[in-house]
């Protein structure tokens, strides 16, 4: 068999294993494995399996040793276990309370602090999955405290969480940039302008909702003096900090990514433990979280390798390109078909899952437009960041009705999103449009 023949059809059986359930990491590793063995076995023209077990699992576990031992790749748990200390340390509620204490008085003011507090809490943490639980632990409550919509409530923090994904530190970049051999820290910077726009939009959306139905959203009586706001304000100062050290650093050229990562985290840490928040018994728990998560990311990202391995093995990518090339398909038409894709998977998949199984099959023909790698990464995680409030398996919306113990149901937060989705898309084709939004901090970086 034509090895990019048996491509098409190890992609044909991993969208089926998907359909019926089966895990991501299962299914991309299993396949591959077994696709890559054939390959081997027949590559003589007929089929010896004693002489291609040995090749395939060398091919195998060198793909997935090489990414789990890459440096790059350090970056994850460091992240990951920030957002844990810094939520254990309080940090992450300054930035909420900070926000809340100044908008209180103002119509929806306290669902765009929550939209605030997510994006204070992105920059600390790299994790949709965790800003939205994390905040939705903070916010969630209070507003429905004060009469809020519930719908407002659950929606806007839904929303705020995905930020998460574009916003710096991000995940999402860390595993697009090792896949795709680009600059993490170019990517990070990348993200920050999409990221406050997105911030800025959803902050948009809430005021014109709260203008044209005042009652889902009533003012409370509460009011802070100026020394009161003054000290909430002054009481966020570690997030900035924390904020400095990973943007400001590499933007700078100070640190790379990875180094930004371990000197916040080391700070958090004994901040954290100075202040009283964290005790020495601590640290153990929150590291098991961080492992947890971590393991999750990584055995994922070693079977996608191994898919990536099989891709290049069975000339899959070449063979799409060059039907790309005869097709005559213009760049536009391209990046159209590409966000048909990504929103359609992000109704059914994680984040992670859709990028380790697009990815192999989907750079090689963005580089054959000569498309630059670091705009696409951040149309690329936009599209998996709507895809996360997208019905019906929009996994922020579910991880937030576990956090509030099914206390608004899930389908009155999916009535309140459409309004969010409406400015994802608005700001999604901003950034298709307009590459500079993306590409104007990377290009002035040290």
């Amino acid at each position: 068999m034509d090895p990019a023949t048996l491509g098409y059809i190890a992609c044909a059986v991993v969208i089926f294993l998907l359909a019926i359930r089966v895990p991501i990491a299962y299914a991309i590793g299993g396949v591959a494995v077994v696709a890559i063995f054939i390959v081997f076995a027949t590559r003589t023209g007929t089929f010896m399996p004693e002489r291609a077990l040995w090749t395939t699992l060398k091919l195998s576990f060198s793909s997935s040793f090489d990414l789990v031992h890459s440096y790059d790749l350090s970056m994850i748990p460091l992240f990951i276990a920030l957002g844990h200390i810094a939520y254990k340390a309080g940090i992450t509620t300054e930035i909420y309370e900070a926000a809340r204490v100044w908008l209180v008085r103002i119509p929806g003011g306290v669902a765009i602090a929550s939209v605030a507090g997510c994006g204070g809490f992105s920059a600390i943490s790299g994790s949709s999955i965790a800003c939205a639980s994390t905040m939705g632990r903070i916010c969630t409550p209070e507003m429905l405290r004060l009469n809020y919509d519930p719908r407002l409530a659950t929606a806007s923090v839904a929303a705020g969480g995905t930020l998460g994904s574009l916003i710096p530190p991000s995940v999402l970049f860390i595993i697009y940039g090792i896949f795709t051999e680009t600059s993490i820290s170019q990517l990070f910077m990348a993200g920050f302008l999409p990221g406050l726009l997105s911030l800025l939009g959803y902050a948009l959306v809430i005021v014109l909702w709260v203008r044209r139905s005042p009652e889902i959203a009533p003012v409370p009586d509460q009011k802070f003096t100026a020394s009161q706001k003054l000290r909430a304000a002054l009481g966020a100062w570690p997030a900035v900090v924390l904020f400095l050290m990973v943007i400001g650093g590499i933007y700078g050229g100070i640190f790379t990514a990875t180094e930004a990562a371990a000197i916040s985290l080391l700070f958090a840490t004994l901040l954290g433990m100075a202040r009283g928040f964290i005790k020495t018994g601590d640290i153990i728990p929150l590291l098991r979280e961080t492992m947890s998560t971590t393991g999750a990311i990584f055995f994922i990202a070693a079977c996608a390798k191994i898919f990536v391995a099989f891709i290049a093995l069975s000339g899959l990518s070449n063979d799409l390109v060059a039907s790309l090339g005869e097709a005559n398909i213009g760049p536009w038409v391209f990046i159209l078909i590409v966000c048909v894709i990504y929103l359609v998977l992000g109704m059914f998949l994680d984040p992670v899952g859709i990028m380790v199984l697009t990815l192999p099959l989907m750079i090689p023909m963005v580089e054959s437009y000569d498309m630059n790698l670091i705009w696409f990464g951040v149309v690329i995680v936009k599209l998996l960041e709507i895809g996360l409030i997208t019905p019906p398996v929009g996994l922020n919306v579910f991880v937030l009705a576990a956090v509030l113990e099914d206390k608004v149901e899930i389908g009155k937060i999916f009535s309140g999103l459409w309004r969010f989705l409406g400015i994802d898309l608005v700001v999604l084709l901003l950034l298709v449009t307009i590459p500079w939004i993306s590409l104007v901090l990377p290009a002035t970086m040290n």
